[in-house]
């Protein structure tokens, strides 16, 4: 929301918004003329009104319930309501954009091709999930051809977006509280792909091969009958040495700083778009050098009495797997891109909708017993109703029976897990907290804390 506030904003729209916090966010959006209301009343909506002859658009996502004051109110006065996902598909039909989808990868995905084109000179319009470092933001304004969008499929409404490029970085059963099952998501996905006028896809991907027509693949694991691959060299905990390969036939070498194949994969379907763009594979090998993931992708927030610190969004399986692999080469390698290499993984873990937990109970158990110890957050419920038999309980039960050796521990509280953390880290850890909740908010409690006495976590 706050992405597409701040674009409609630099292009001379009168943009108001409410929201009861303060961040950096809202303080940008207030530097680029966003009005912002602190309180969500019915009065808000009479504020707007009265400031503009024209009859206001109310925009909402789908986070926003029936039972808000401010939406109850527009609905009483009879104004247009809009989901944000059709300003968004206004801002891709209105020129040249690349919309990238997928159940994992596509934050990181979208703000490597902005990022890419923004360091060529390409100057493009971003609508990204997470803050690119690039621009400081998670919205820009530019004057290049090209927009790019991350399309959610969350709520199955990217099937209103038009690009000139869809992009599917993989496909697995997410949002069971949206997909019944999972060809409802291939479904949704399909009625995507064939919007588009050219789909690029992972060729890695059992799903896209199976049941997807992509004009362009990519591929990490062979150059073989794909358009576009890149093959590890080196891997390593702080980056990967590469060779990049378009039909078959090697172009060159390249360093990505962002270590794990899946960021691997993430930049080579970044640099597959930026070719079929026409930007030259010298630019990109020169601006690949300097790429940084978006915010709260393995996110370093400091160093805490010897603990490094790390904040991620992983809240899938897969997703999980994929960020404690990424850890676990570091401590492995000696090499990482952390102020020093960490020498023992510590995983917080906040499960995050009683619907995916319980759909994947199993999985997540598996993912997390790759860590040296476990701390677990209360379960983050996003809106929705418990299920029976479901929560981080439960999820440390499992863990338990994958790996009864396991140091494994279940916190109250986000107070409580900073306890946990200070009575049961040591230095030289990494304590990586994972998960889509308000588990990001471990930091500002561990720096309120005193100096941890070290005490193994007992199983």
């Amino acid at each position: 929301m706050s992405a597409i506030a701040g674009i409609l904003a630099d292009r001379r729209y009168q943009v108001s918004g409410s929201d009861p916090r303060d961040n950096a966010v809202l303080q940008d959006l207030r530097s680029r003329g966003v009005r912002v209301f602190r309180e969500q009343s019915a009065a808000t909506i009479a504020a707007i009104r009265s400031g503009t002859a024209q009859a206001p658009l109310v925009v909402v996502s789908s986070a926003v319930p029936p039972s808000n004051p401010e939406l109850q109110e527009a609905r009483r006065v009879g104004l247009t309501i809009l989901h944000r996902s059709d300003v968004l598909a206004a801002l891709i039909a209105g020129q040249d954009s690349v919309a990238v989808a997928g159940s994992h990868g596509k934050t990181t995905t979208s703000s490597l091709v902005a990022s890419l084109l923004h360091a060529t000179d390409h100057d493009p319009t971003a609508v990204i999930g997470g803050i690119v470092p690039a621009f400081g933001s998670n919205g820009r304004n530019g004057a290049g051809a090209l927009l790019v969008a991350e399309a959610d499929e969350s709520d199955g409404s990217l099937v209103k977006f038009q690009a000139w490029l869809g992009v599917i970085t993989n496909l697995e059963l997410d949002h069971t509280d949206h997909y019944p099952d999972l060809n409802a998501l291939i479904a949704t996905l399909q009625r995507f792909a064939r919007r588009c006028g050219q789909l690029l896809a992972n060729r890695d991907c059992p799903i896209l091969r199976e049941h997807f027509q992509a004009r362009h693949w990519w591929s990490t694991t062979s150059a073989e009958g794909v358009d576009f691959a890149a093959l590890a060299d080196d891997l390593s905990g702080d980056s990967t040495l590469a060779t990049f390969y378009e039909q078959g036939l090697p172009v060159g070498q390249f360093r990505l700083p962002l270590p794990g194949l899946h960021n691997l994969s993430n930049a080579t379907a970044a640099m597959a778009v930026c070719r079929l763009h026409g930007v030259s594979f010298a630019e990109l090998r020169r601006a690949v050098e300097g790429l940084q993931a978006p915010g709260r992708r393995f996110d370093f927030r400091g160093d805490w009495n010897g603990r490094l610190v790390v904040d991620d969004y992983a809240h899938h399986p897969s997703e999980v797997d994929a960020t404690l692999a990424t850890a676990r080469l570091m401590v492995q390698t000696g090499r990482s891109p952390l102020p020093m290499a960490p020498q023992r993984l510590l995983a917080i873990f906040q499960p995050h909708r009683y619907s995916r937990t319980a759909e994947f109970l199993e999985p997540f158990a598996r993912a997390l017993s790759q860590a040296d110890a476990v701390l677990l957050a209360p379960l983050y419920a996003a809106g929705e109703a418990p299920i029976p038999g479901i929560s981080s309980e439960a999820l440390a039960a499992a863990l338990r029976r994958i790996n009864p050796n396991l140091a494994v521990a279940v916190s109250s509280s986000l107070d409580d897990l900073a306890e946990a953390v200070a009575n049961h880290s040591r230095p030289g850890d990494l304590v990586l907290a994972m998960g889509a909740g308000d588990v990001n908010g471990l930091w500002g409690r561990l720096q309120e804390l005193e100096a941890p006495a070290a005490l193994p976590l007992a199983a």
